[in-house]
């Protein structure tokens, strides 16, 4: 009981951070978790009495989300950015075989390797952060 309490006030925390529109798109997935924790352990006092059966939460599929891969960083003072002409080359952090981060509405969810579909670029995941580090990331 206390771990869920501790989960609550973090999450609390983390919502109060994100803009009103994550913080709209939070509040929905957590109140659908809630009802599925419910319906799980059987509580039917939300219900219609008729058992706990799956929850509708379809609309949680339809919040769009913005994917990114990062593929490095760097830190550069406003007289090199102003000097930078086509044909610079910007050198970042990371090195060459390094995974690529994958964010999600610029929270760190994977990290994968970069491939070639069809002519576009892709990533092949290769480390998926569990619920607990997401969460984490929220903060």
């Amino acid at each position: 009981m206390e771990q869920e309490t501790v989960e609550a006030a973090q999450a609390a925390q983390a919502v109060e951070a994100l803009s009103a529109e994550e913080a709209a798109q939070m509040a929905a997935f957590q109140e659908a978790l809630e009802e599925e924790k419910r319906a799980q352990s059987g509580d039917q006092s939300q219900g219609t009495g008729q058992g706990a059966g799956p929850r509708e939460i379809d609309f949680l599929l339809d919040i769009p989300l913005i994917v990114s891969v990062e593929i490095g960083r760097t830190r550069m003072l406003i007289k090199d950015l102003l000097q930078l002409g086509q044909g610079s080359v910007i050198e970042f952090e990371k090195l060459v075989g390094e995974p690529m981060e994958v964010l999600v509405n610029e929270k760190l969810i994977a990290r994968g390797e970069v491939v070639v579909v069809n002519e576009k670029f892709g990533v092949r995941l290769t480390d998926i952060s569990s619920p607990a580090e997401r969460l984490k990331h929220l903060k």
